[in-house]
């Protein structure tokens, strides 16, 4: 195990329902009476990107518009952008348990981190320049975000390009996601993954993980069971790198 690979919204922390929240007050700015509810966003989180899903959701409601709602869509995203960093941003949503923690113990001892999410750079920037400092990006090799690839997960494009940065292949590192999109791109760059799922995606199916569980873990927070292979009842690197070990001598 050489590197770790982080996914954002739904992995570093529980976004989705800001996420809804800010594109329901972008459409009521942007004079649209669309309202998602939780059920609806959830099934329209299977479509990757925030302009991806807007388009998808007009395609399904107003065909006949919705090839020419290129503009909109841009202008809509925009202001659901900025209503989403003022809603995260200042440390207002915290990480999930064992985030922080994973995060400070692996740039502790040197090993190299990325992050491979869809979501856009100022997105990140607003959740993590809190909790991890502003200048969060020192504890990453590469940070690949909507802006580093066209295609969008379930593609791998964003995980290739981090192992590109990394200089590393797949099975050299453990990818940490939230979603059956993610864990798709995840494993077809090759990079066992760990799932943690939300309540948004945790009747998806995760039977390709390396391993499933409800969150990373804290001492203040413990997983309710021990894991076999980790020592406590939290995610910390020696037990990322037993499990590693043993995806590698089961694939061989």
């Amino acid at each position: 195990m050489q590197a770790l690979i982080f996914d954002v919204d739904g992995t570093l922390a529980d976004t989705e329902s800001a996420h809804r929240a800010a594109f329901n007050a972008a459409f009521a700015e942007a004079g649209l009476d669309w309202n998602w509810s939780e059920t609806l966003y959830t099934r329209l989180l299977d479509v990757a990107g925030g302009k991806e899903r807007i388009a998808h959701y007009w395609r399904s409601v107003d065909p006949l518009h919705a090839a020419k709602s290129g503009e909109t869509i841009n202008r809509i995203h925009a202001i659901k952008t900025r209503i989403y960093e003022a809603q995260v941003s200042g440390g207002r949503l915290p990480l999930r348990p064992g985030i922080e923690r994973l995060i400070t113990e692996a740039a502790e001892a040197g090993l190299p981190m990325a992050i491979a999410t869809t979501t856009t750079p100022s997105n990140v920037d607003a959740l993590l320049r809190e909790p991890l400092g502003r200048n969060w990006r020192r504890l990453f090799a590469a940070v690949c975000d909507a802006g580093t690839t066209q295609r969008k997960k379930p593609a791998p494009d964003v995980y290739l390009a981090a192992l590109h940065a990394l200089r590393l292949p797949g099975y050299a590192c453990i990818a940490f996601e939230d979603s059956a999109n993610g864990l798709a791109a995840a494993s077809a760059a090759g990079i066992p993954a760990i799932i943690t799922p939300t309540a948004c995606t945790v009747l998806h199916s995760f039977s390709d993980a390396l391993l499933v569980l409800p969150h990373l873990g804290d001492p203040a927070h413990p997983l309710e069971r021990r894991i076999p292979g980790a020592e406590h009842r939290w995610v910390d690197l020696a037990a990322l790198t037993r499990w590693h070990e043993g995806t590698l001598f089961e694939a061989s």
